[in-house]
């Protein structure tokens, strides 16, 4: 980040995954960056840990509203949403906060661990989730620069015999030659 900006790089927004160390970079290297969070991100995370058919009602509901995500498109949406997983949280919270303890060692966790994590990881992530209905140049997922920096990687494996100089030189005309077209 340092680095771009000494080049003269205005960096208006990052799309990001979430990453506490790429947050932690931001946050160092400019206060005026707009952190928007990968929606693809948040809700691939929150699928995985709900399962497909989760066994409760409160991960069937939260699955219903984590499958919504991706289709916000107005700051309308928005507010249904926001609304939608307050109601939520607020019918399930007894749910989502029981606990399980072990007597004998005195410890306890989370009966629901990943219902709660799901939702947690949303909670986290909501003040930096929409920030794009406010700017039509920020994307709402970095899912374009991964296919970008996927196709790269493959070509970069089908030469994976080259030095370390020659793979900077190799990226460098790479990204040359996809501006061009």
């Amino acid at each position: 980040m340092d680095n771009l900006i000494k080049l003269g790089i205005h960096i208006e927004s990052v799309t990001s995954d979430g990453h506490k160390s790429l947050l932690k970079a931001i946050k160092k290297s400019s206060s005026d960056i707009v952190v928007q969070r990968c929606l693809v991100h948040i809700q691939r995370m929150c699928l995985l840990w709900l399962t497909r058919y989760p066994k409760h009602q409160a991960g069937q509901e939260l699955r219903r509203l984590v499958l919504l995500i991706l289709k916000i498109k107005t700051q309308n949406d928005r507010l249904y949403w926001t609304k939608e997983l307050a109601k939520w949280y607020n019918t399930h919270k007894d749910y989502i906060n029981e606990k399980t303890y072990n007597h004998e060692t005195q410890r306890y966790w989370y009966t629901h661990k990943l219902t709660r994590r799901s939702y947690s990881t949303i909670k986290r992530a909501l003040p930096n989730m929409f920030h794009y209905l406010n700017n039509p140049k920020i994307p709402s997922t970095n899912n374009g620069l991964e296919g970008f920096f996927s196709h790269l990687k493959n070509h970069l494996d089908i030469h994976r015999g080259l030095t370390t100089r020659n793979r900077i030189n190799f990226i460098k005309w790479y990204i040359h030659f996809t501006n061009q077209r």
